[in-house]
């Protein structure tokens, strides 16, 4: 078992005031946290204005994202506003009636019984990384981070938009999407200034420019995909393309089309990029956790690439990167604007507040974890002790569930497969690596590591 402790911000002994305390959520959302709130279970604070409430035990996060939802199912403004430019009123901000149409459409592309169709594109994108590597001098220096971006951004491109026209379109994708998340506030004044939703935010020209150029790209794809013939190569445009409200057997229009394809993007590709980039970095850091993987992806695999039906049988493989959902949750925030009166033990939650579920504090809780601070994939083995409802959430929970959870989670184990049954990554010598949160949860901007191949027990390798 790993003793492995990763890096995390310094926690103060005590809250900070409310001028720093909000610099410090401005500038790293992870670092405002003193040691205490990693064992408190609901509290609250005020942000210039505005109430916020921090539900951080399973009951609390279960109340308010399963039983209650309705009444906390709007995202925050600060989601909302950061995200409008470039999702538009997409399912991943929308809320009412709006969100609920979308859903409907959009959760039956990305559900579990669509894998067969994109599982193979995973698995051929993750085999031509291999191949790219392999090429490499052995301990030739890669960012981690960007090459992860760069594969899941392939991936998703030829899952939305089909192997031929998604192809040449990632590489740009990833940098609007890279400059748009290094560029917005983190922080919508605004809001805490209890100023109104309608009140219009003002974006930077770099902000807009970055938005605009994945809007081109998205809207020049649509176009050249309506104008070809189809053919029965699967991607999630045509299926968009074909879906229909069940209910009311309405069609997306173009603009609605090309929000859902910039939400399915950023949730296919932003936060697996980020989550295997951090399983690199662990697996490196974690020697006999490292030793143990490759052992069941040599017993399992024996030099060939990964199918869906192996998935099942690689349930290291899967803890590991669970175990690095929990440490390093892509999306370690989870904001909803309070939209009726409510209570939550007891404390009245006037409707207008902001209410917080935090994995970055709830996956690390010390009265639900063993050694929450450490590396241990195995908690998430078969027959590991059970876990509360509630107290793991990297995809969200309730019925805003991230809808494509399956879609990433087999993504990230099949890449994962086919890349470190050939390769062990090692952490270039001097860097240092700490976790930062904008929108997502990154290790800093850049993630610089070596390749090394291994070398494998049989003859297949060589293949």
């Amino acid at each position: 078992m790993s003793d492995f402790v990763p890096p995390y911000p310094y926690r103060p002994q005590k809250p900070f005031s409310i001028p720093v305390l909000l610099r410090t959520l401005s500038q790293n959302f992870l670092a405002a946290w003193p040691a205490a709130a990693f064992e408190w279970e609901f509290f609250t604070t005020r942000l210039l204005s505005r109430r916020v409430f921090i539900c951080n035990s399973p009951d609390t996060v279960n109340y308010a994202f399963v039983a209650h939802n309705a009444h906390f199912e709007r995202k925050s403004p600060q989601m909302r506003h950061a995200l409008k430019p470039l999702l538009g009123d997409g399912l991943f901000i929308s809320d009412g009636e709006i969100w609920a149409k979308r859903r409907r459409v959009v959760a039956p592309i990305v559900h579990v019984s669509r894998l067969p169709l994109f599982a193979p594109i995973m698995v051929d994108t993750a085999v031509e990384a291999a191949h790219r590597w392999g090429r490499l001098a052995a301990g030739a220096p890669i960012d981690a981070l960007r090459e992860m971006a760069e594969l899941t951004a392939e991936i998703i491109c030829r899952t939305i938009f089909g192997r031929r026209l998604g192809a040449d379109h990632a590489s740009a994708v990833v940098r609007s999407f890279s400059d748009y998340q290094r560029k917005i506030g983190q922080m919508d004044f605004l809001s805490l200034l209890g100023l109104p939703d309608w009140l219009p935010r003002l974006y930077g020209l770099s902000i807009r420019r970055s938005a605009q150029r994945i809007h081109r790209i998205l809207d020049e794809i649509i176009t050249n995909y309506r104008s070809r013939p189809h053919d029965s190569e699967p991607s999630v445009i045509g299926l968009l393309l074909d879906a229909r409200d069940p209910d009311t057997g309405d069609a997306l229009d173009t603009e609605a089309l090309r929000s859902e394809a910039a939400v399915i993007f950023m949730a296919g590709h932003e936060t697996t990029a980020n989550s295997l980039a951090w399983t690199w970095y662990l697996l490196s850091q974690s020697p006999d956790v490292e030793a143990r993987l490759h052992d069941e992806l040599d017993r399992v695999l024996g030099g060939r690439p990964p199918t869906l039906e192996d998935v099942p049988k690689l349930p290291y493989t899967r803890a590991v990167f669970e175990e690095t959902l929990r440490l390093y949750p892509p999306v370690p925030i989870l904001s909803r604007q309070t939209l009726d009166d409510e209570v939550i033990r007891g404390r009245p939650i006037k409707a207008g507040s902001l209410l917080l579920v935090v994995p970055w504090l709830l996956h690390r809780h010390k009265r639900i974890w063993d050694k929450p601070d450490h590396f241990i994939p195995e908690r998430f083995l078969p027959g590991a002790p059970a876990r509360p409802k509630g107290s793991y959430v990297p995809f969200s929970t309730g019925p805003r569930i991230c809808a494509g959870a399956a879609f990433g989670l087999t993504e990230a184990v099949l890449c994962l497969a086919t890349l470190a049954q050939r390769f062990r990554l090692r952490l270039q010598p001097g860097s240092a690596v700490m976790p930062v949160c904008r929108l997502t949860l990154r290790p800093g901007e850049h993630l610089p590591m070596t390749v090394h191949p291994r070398e494998m027990p049989f003859a297949a390798a060589a293949q």
